[in-house]
């Protein structure tokens, strides 16, 4: 039996700022993870390409209001980082 991915731990080191605001990053990592596995079976972040948060951001948020875009590509930021990636989102 597979265990689920803890994606608290694994954004545990990059994430800072006040509770609600770590909150807020994790709560996002966990729906652009849940969307990533629909839609392209990949389950964990170190399975992620680029492509699949750029994807994300724009087919799964486009439509959503500029504050929301800006507080995902935050987290997709944060996600890169963790990842130890070189990617870059557009705000």
């Amino acid at each position: 039996m597979s265990r689920s991915f803890d994606m608290e731990l694994f954004l545990a080191g990059v994430l800072t700022g006040s509770h609600t605001t770590r909150r807020r990053h994790l709560r996002q990592a966990k729906v652009m993870q849940a969307e990533i596995a629909r839609r392209w079976q990949r389950e964990t972040p170190w399975a992620w390409h680029r492509k699949h948060v750029v994807w994300f951001l724009k087919d799964c948020i486009g439509h959503r209001s500029e504050a929301t875009q800006y507080y995902y590509v935050l987290t997709a930021r944060l996600l890169a980082l963790r990842l130890g990636t070189s990617w870059l989102f557009k705000l």
